[in-house]
C-alpha cells in the first residue's frame, strides 16, 4: 500500500553576511494577510513521482518568478504539525532577485460569497538573520532554522579543528526531527 503522506520539497537560500541569513517567502492571500508568523520556505507539492530536488527548483520558480541556479544541498526532512512532509534544499546565493511573478491560487473570498478571486502564492520575500527568522517563520517550520544553525556549527567546528575560518552551511549533517 502506497504511503499518502502529502510531502512538499522547498529551497532555504542562505548567505554569509555578518550573521547567516535566511530567504523566506510570506504567504499570500486572506488567511495570511497582517500576519507576522506566516513566512515560509519556498516550498509546494510533489507532483506524483516526481523527484523531490525537481520539485524544489520548480516551486521555487513557480511561487518567485525567478529560477535558482545555485546547487542545491539537502537538509533534511521535516514533519509538519499537518503530518505533510517538508524535503529542504538549502543554497549558498549572494543575492536574488525580486519576485516578479509569483504563482497564484483561486480562492472563494469572501467565505461563502460566491466571488472565487486570485492571490498570489507568496506576497513578498526577504532575507532575516536567523534569529529574526525564527520569529517570523510558522511554527510548523523552525526544526529547519534548528537544522540550518546546527549544520553552521558543525561547519564552523570542522574548520576551527583545521585552522580555518568562516560560517559555512553544507551537507553532512541528517535531521531527524519530526514537528
Amino acid at each position: 500500500m502506497r504511503d499518502r503522506t502529502t510531502r512538499s520539497a522547498g529551497i532555504l537560500p542562505y548567505r554569509r553576511r555578518r550573521n547567516t541569513e535566511v530567504y523566506l517567502g510570506h504567504m499570500g492571500g486572506p488567511f495570511w494577510a497582517r500576519k507576522d508568523r506566516s513566512w515560509s520556505i519556498v516550498k509546494g507539492l510533489i507532483e506524483g513521482d516526481e523527484d523531490a530536488l525537481d520539485a524544489a527548483r520548480r516551486e521555487f520558480l513557480e511561487e518567485t518568478g525567478n529560477p535558482i541556479a545555485a546547487p542545491l544541498e539537502p537538509l533534511g526532512e521535516f514533519r509538519q504539525p499537518s503530518g505533510k512532509l517538508i524535503i529542504a534544499f538549502v543554497a549558498d546565493v549572494e543575492e536574488l532577485p525580486p519576485v516578479t511573478s509569483p504563482g497564484t491560487f483561486e480562492l472563494e473570498w469572501p467565505p461563502r460569497s460566491g466571488r472565487v478571486q486570485t492571490f498570489p502564492e507568496i506576497d513578498d520575500a526577504r532575507w532575516f538573520d536567523l534569529d529574526a527568522a525564527g520569529s517570523k517563520l510558522v511554527l510548523g517550520q523552525l526544526p529547519i532554522l534548528d537544522a540550518v544553525r546546527r549544520l553552521n556549527s558543525h561547519s564552523a567546528g570542522r574548520r576551527a579543528s583545521a585552522g580555518e575560518a568562516g560560517n559555512e552551511i553544507h551537507s553532512g549533517c541528517e535531521n531527524t526531527d519530526t514537528e
